[in-house]
């Protein structure tokens, strides 16, 4: 097989996810918020309510129309941000169902796009000297 036939595609595809209409996909300043719970054996389920940024709005996955959105979780539940409670511009709730292990945990992670979408600059390195 012509190893062309495999990196050409792959190098077109790598350009369509960084470079989202001629600009780069993360040009715009980004933070990420988060919030954690912790349930014990027993617990019928728990919420936490992820904070939005000052000035900033939910990004979107590069590249789809979804939120940018991770939930994690450790032990025997089930975790999902709630649509019901969620209006993804004044609140973003995360719920887990009970704790079926001795231990449960999760994390409701949202990425935001921040400032009046100017590229980002770089501030020149520090250097310190003794």
């Amino acid at each position: 097989m012509n190893p062309l036939a495999v990196i050409v595609p792959l190098v077109l595809v790598s350009s369509g996810i960084l470079f989202m209409d001629g600009v780069p996909a993360n040009a715009e300043p980004q933070t990420e918020s988060i919030c954690n719970l912790g349930m014990v054996k027993g617990e019928q389920g728990r919420t936490c309510e992820v904070p939005i940024p000052s000035g900033c709005t939910v990004a979107n996955f590069p590249g789809y129309d979804d939120p940018w959105v991770d939930v994690s979780k450790g032990g025997k539940t089930r975790c999902a941000i709630d649509e019901k409670k969620t209006d993804w511009k004044t609140r973003i709730v995360g719920s887990c169902g009970p704790c079926e292990t001795d231990n449960c945990s999760a994390r409701f992670s949202v990425m935001f796009t921040c400032g009046d979408s100017q590229p980002m600059t770089t501030q020149p390195r520090k250097v310190y000297k003794d």
